[in-house]
């Protein structure tokens, strides 16, 4: 019976400490003020209960005698506490109760200093011990400490009741170490509950391991009028799986930990992590808004482009908010014929009259993830076959049927053509044309598809057609010799002998256009051949067609492939290490001086044949000691390269007196540089090549700004005056742009012109003139003569004044690279090949871009520009860099040595894409609606429109 009625007193007293508070906290004083009779008897009290400082609190309160602390009449008076409040305070003495039983546990294995420790990893009670991972524990538990940790959490009972026997031996051990151990008296029961119910915030005042979160007042802490990061909540404002492209945003709702919003601000310390697989999205952030009633929001918007799953983090002040980290799945988006791709090779397509070819077409959304299509939707790919020059044959198209393969995630079709002869296809996706959907097939007999093949796997290297010679000159008959490397068309001497007349090279770059057959007797029929480089052929050949699909095969061996960056790249490589199989990558020495690298690296390197230049290079400085594992030869490479293609050395130099300009050969270098020099710089660029194809920790690149005008050399292109624009920025606002926009015809407006070039030194004298056609000073410029004249000078000033020292280089590069494999590359995919993207720092581009505009308006175009950098790979952010600047590197110290600087301009459209002006280093930004938009904007811009030269 004295147990029980012990029991119902300490529950009384339990009751009544929770009616206290409350009473505190609401300040209702005349509940207490009805206990003031025995002040005497309350004071003595606090005395012996060690609780004299709160001797005046209580007499604040008007609380003064003991029996009005625990009288059962006054009790039952009291009013109730809500039943919010009621769990909140048993849960926070429940909580309490697991930490002193924790910290009594490790007391007993002479742990108690790695209590803190353990909170930091959120363990806070015996059970959260069995889940701690060692290889976790053991990064905040000293190495001293970790042993007896171990043996302690082996020794813990694996039984349930085993386990809770042990916590009410730990609490019975913590309640009997206070300092009155008289059993349960009212003094021993009140400082029992007040432990376990009211003073969670005070043992956080003296021990703050024991409620990190408490940070705030006692009366803060007690009410919840503090912000609480696990009571905020997250309103997702899309429903899942959701398609990519969009701006994703969401609310963060922020609350106190009694339930009231909480007015969220900067100090605040919310920060949002968003993640997919390891690259990390950068997130745009908006506090509050302009709503009082909105003040404890934050609006938070990212922008999905790859499909997957993304972990998404709300922080506050370093701890995780709203029970996240969530995790949510985007989906890709509708197809985009514009991204869409046929799988086929970049040439026309050869096939025999007959006998079905397949087709595959990749479906991709805007941002080029794979498209998940309906079966049903396979119909809304469409195909329109015709011959050469003639209306589209509704018979053929309609023949074509589309299916989708589930599995592969790709479009079907099978293409048959009954007869022989060449048509033009083209696939669409709802009426719009795929991105590479048109091309030509070339439909060959059985028997000329054979002969076809025959040729390619004959030994022969040289395949011949007769051909008659339409323009230009006189009509004659010819010879088309075609062999994997070149077309050479040779005439007859007396008929009989033939002589080359020209040559085409078999890339890219040379084109192969089939004419429309005309109503002839004679049989095949007309084609053209042209590189850019020099005049056109036009020819009537008998074997047309045989000689067109050779030609292609032929150009697809070259090529390898699709013509993405990607699948050229690979190509290149898997080419490149077939050149050399033969030759192995064994090391060979070689021996430099620092102090004299390019000499001393020309001398070492004078007598090296192919084989050597293919070994493994085993670098050695003089003077210096040491192993190269391969870190030595990387240094090799970067010193040498950073010497050779450095204005300031004299072998390249740019147009621009800077010496951070895009830099092509020096036809005017100083005398101790010889052509032997360029031929250097062609074998070491040629050897980055091959290293790189060999990957892995072989990988080279490349360190220089090469001029594009000089990369469409090495390629065999033929330049044009746009190519001013980057190379000599200079020339061609002085010079190009006013020929461009004057008007040339009236002689009183404008200076006379005339196809001439006058040739100055360094200090301004006149050296020569030089005609660029002939008898070219007395030949006066006009309007219709101005492109010639543009055409001409291009091709003396970025090609022809240095074409030795570009034939040296070329000498040096092909020695290791067939030049059949660098004219797969447009400029800008050489100069990403050669020198990688390397890795663009966003923050060092935002320090030194200088950007012109003011508004609240554009400052959130310029977070979403910011933003937009973040999220883009390297490629990207390379391929911007190209579009703005003319090229995909940076000098050596970063945007800071970037001349001009590298510049943001407020452009005065909307929605329409970025423009760029290579000469001023500037980006046009126009406005946008949403964040989403401008990235698609500057993708599209990038990427289809990535040659820059102020695109409108």
């Amino acid at each position: 019976m004295n147990i029980i009625k012990m029991l119902k007193q300490y529950l009384r007293t339990l009751l009544f400490m929770f009616t206290v508070i409350y009473a505190i906290v609401i300040g209702k004083t005349d509940i207490l003020n009805e206990f003031i009779e025995e002040s005497a008897q309350v004071d003595e009290w606090l005395e012996q209960s060690d609780l004299g400082e709160y001797k005046k609190l209580f007499r604040d309160y008007g609380i003064s005698t003991l029996s009005g602390c625990a009288s059962p009449e006054h009790l039952d008076r009291l009013p109730e506490l809500p039943a919010a409040e009621e769990k909140r305070l048993r849960r926070a003495a429940q909580v309490l109760q697991q930490k002193l039983v924790l910290r009594q546990w490790l007391a007993t294995r002479s742990l108690q200093h790695v209590y803190s420790k353990l909170l930091s990893l959120d363990v806070s009670s015996l059970e959260d011990v069995y889940w701690l991972e060692d290889s976790i524990a053991r990064h905040v538990i000293d190495s001293k400490d970790f042993n007896a940790w171990s043996l302690a959490r082996q020794s813990l009972p694996t039984g349930k009741e085993e386990l809770q026997s042990l916590k009410n031996e730990l609490w019975n051990t913590v309640v009997k170490s206070s300092k009155h151990q008289d059993a349960w008296t009212w003094g021993g029961m009140l400082i029992v509950s007040v432990s376990v119910c009211g003073l969670v915030t005070l043992a956080a005042m003296t021990q703050p391991s024991l409620a990190p979160e408490a940070k705030h007042s006692l009366l803060q802490y007690v009410t919840g009028k503090y912000l609480h990061p696990p009571s905020c909540k997250v309103e997702w404002g899309w429903e899942e799986p959701h398609p990519v492209g969009d701006t994703m945003c969401f609310t963060v709702h922020c609350y106190q930990r009694n339930g009231h919003p909480y007015p969220i601000c900067d100090t605040d310390d919310l920060t949002v992590h968003i993640s997919h697989g390891t690259r990390k999205i950068t997130a745009v952030m908006e506090l509050g808004s302009g709503q009082p009633s909105l003040a404890h929001t934050a609006r938070v918007k990212f922008t999905v482009r790859t499909a997957g799953v993304y972990v998404i983090a709300v922080m506050i002040g370093g701890v995780v908010a709203a029970c996240g980290p969530f995790r949510k799945w985007f989906i890709a988006g509708g197809v985009a014929a514009r991204r869409s791709r046929v799988g086929r090779d970049p040439a026309a397509l050869v096939c025999a009259a007959g006998r079905p070819r397949a087709l595959h077409v990749h479906p991709r959304d805007h941002y080029d993830n794979i498209a998940t299509i309906a079966t049903d939707d396979a119909k809304s790919f469409s195909i329109e076959i015709s011959p050469i020059g003639g209306e589209v044959d509704k018979s053929l198209s309609s023949a074509a049927q589309f299916e989708y393969d589930s599995v592969n995630q790709r479009v079907s079709v099978s293409l048959c053509f009954p007869e022989a002869g060449v048509f033009k296809a083209a696939i669409s996706y709802d009426g719009v044309l795929l991105h590479n959907g048109q091309f030509d097939c070339i439909v060959l007999t059985p028997s000329d598809a054979a002969t076809v093949q025959r040729a390619l796997s004959s030994k022969r290297a040289t395949v011949s057609y007769e051909a008659r010679l339409l323009s230009p000159g006189k009509q004659r008959r010819v010879l088309c010799c075609l062999s994997p490397k070149q077309l050479i068309i040779k005439d007859y001497i007396l008929k009989i002998i033939p002589k080359r007349i020209t040559s085409f090279r078999v890339c890219p770059s040379t084109k192969l256009i089939v004419r429309p057959r005309e109503e002839h007797p004679c049989p095949g029929g007309e084609l053209v051949l042209e590189d850019g480089v020099q005049p056109p052929l036009r020819l009537h050949c008998a074997a047309r067609d045989l000689l067109a699909a050779t030609f292609t095969r032929l150009l697809l061996a070259n090529c390898g492939g699709e013509d993405t960056f990607k699948n050229k790249q690979e190509f290149f490589y898997s080419e490149m290490r077939t050149a050399h199989a033969r030759h192995p990558h064994d090391k060979i020495s070689l021996r430099v001086r620092r102090d004299d690298l390019v000499r001393s690296s020309l001398k070492a390197t004078k007598h090296f044949t192919l084989a050597d230049w293919c070994k493994n290079f085993d670098v050695a400085f003089h003077g210096e000691q040491g192993v190269d594992w391969g870190g030595v030869r990387r240094e090799w490479f970067s010193l040498l390269c950073g010497q050779l293609f450095d204005a300031r050395f004299g072998l390249f130099v740019s147009y621009s007196e800077s010496a951070t300009g895009l830099v092509h050969p020096n036809p005017d270098r100083p005398p101790h540089l010889k052509l032997k020099h360029f031929e250097l710089a062609g074998k070491v660029v040629g050897k980055c090549l091959y290293e790189s194809a060999l990957g892995g920790s072989y990988r080279q690149l490349v360190r220089a700004r090469l001029a594009r005008s000089f990369l469409a050399h090495i390629i065999g292109l033929r330049v044009h005056y746009k190519y001013f624009e980057q190379d000599d920025p200079e020339l061609y606002l002085s010079k190009i742009k006013y020929i461009l926009d004057a008007d040339l015809d009236v002689a009183d407006s404008s200076p006379e012109i005339y196809f001439s070039d006058d040739v100055y030194d360094s200090s301004g004298r006149l050296l020569e003139t030089k005609e660029l056609v002939p008898n070219g000073a007395s030949i006066r410029v006009t309007n219709s003569t101005k492109m010639a004249y543009l055409d001409a000078l291009a091709q003396w000033r970025l090609a022809g004044r240095w074409r030795a020292e570009s034939d040296a280089f070329l000498r040096g590069l092909t020695l290791l690279v067939p030049d059949n494999l660098l004219a797969i590359f447009d400029e800008n995919e050489l100069e990403l090949l050669m020198c990688g993207t390397g890795e663009v720092d966003v923050n060092d581009w935002r320090a030194y871009a200088l950007v012109s505009g003011s508004g609240r308006e554009w400052e959130r175009r310029l977070n979403w520009l910011w933003a937009a950098l973040s999220n883009f790979t390297n490629e990207e952010r390379a391929r911007l860099l190209q579009f703005t600047t003319g090229c995909s590197q940076l000098p050596p110290n970063g945007f800071q040595d970037l001349n001009p600087r590298f510049q943001i301009t407020a452009a005065p459209t909307f929605g329409a894409l970025p423009t760029a002006h290579t000469c001023f280093n500037q980006l046009c930004l126009p406005d946008y609606d949403s964040y989403e938009q401008m990235v698609h904007a500057l993708l599209w811009a990038i990427n289809e429109g990535g040659e820059g030269f102020g695109m409108i």
